[in-house]
């Protein structure tokens, strides 16, 4: 036990004499039945933007896979480890679940590294730098739009990024037959830490609106 952080340890004591010590009956249930989430939501590994919690979500609601920029990947069956997309095939055909939602997030490490490397170096044979090159195309884009300011690019990227991904999922045989058939919905958030807001991904437009919350 020796050098494990005290302060998880003080939250596991909170979290079995309240949260665990509330709901003990459905973890019982969850363990004996097993997890049947409806939703998979695909997150930055960020931990100030934590799905759970934005969403307010209890034990066995979300199969949560989190990445850096929370980026999906397009369809490689290449024999090579991929970690999102093994997560993905795994909620899509084991898990079933109905939905899919990309959530991005303001203020993203990932996105920011992918706009500024000169601040952040990413060599290209390190795992991030190759991770963020998935985003090459759609930054240097985004860096050719002189009107914007830097700041207004961080938030097209995340937000575009976002797009991009949905866009990645329909890569994937087993998610593009699901949606077709109407069984499998695509969806696209942003979350702004700094205010609480959450953003909704538009299906048709692409666009990102507040939705109605009362």
């Amino acid at each position: 036990m020796s050098g494990f952080p005290p302060q998880l340890l003080s939250g596991y004591r909170n979290f079995m004499s309240g949260r665990y010590d509330t709901e003990r009956d459905r973890y019982h249930y969850l363990a004996d039945s097993g997890q049947k989430p409806e939703v998979l939501v695909i997150a930055c590994c960020d931990s100030r933007a934590a799905p759970e919690t934005v969403f307010d979500c209890g034990p066995g609601e979300l199969f949560v896979v989190r990445n850096v920029a929370n980026l999906v990947p397009p369809y490689a069956p290449d024999g090579a480890f991929h970690s999102t997309s093994a997560a993905l095939e795994f909620a899509v055909q084991s898990l079933r679940v109905k939905h899919i939602v990309v959530m991005g997030h303001a203020r993203c490490g990932g996105i920011h590294a992918a706009l500024d490397p000169a601040s952040e170096p990413l060599s290209p044979g390190d795992f991030i730098g190759q991770w963020m090159s998935l985003l090459a195309p759609l930054t240097e884009e985004i860096q050719h739009t002189h009107s914007l300011t830097a700041s207004e690019r961080q938030i097209a990227l995340e937000r575009i990024s976002i797009r991009n991904s949905v866009a990645n999922l329909l890569t994937f045989p087993c998610v593009q037959v699901l949606n077709q058939r109407g069984k499998l919905h695509l969806h696209g958030a942003w979350f702004d830490i700094s205010t609480g807001e959450l953003w909704v991904m538009d299906g048709k437009t692409g666009d990102f609106c507040r939705p109605e919350t009362s």
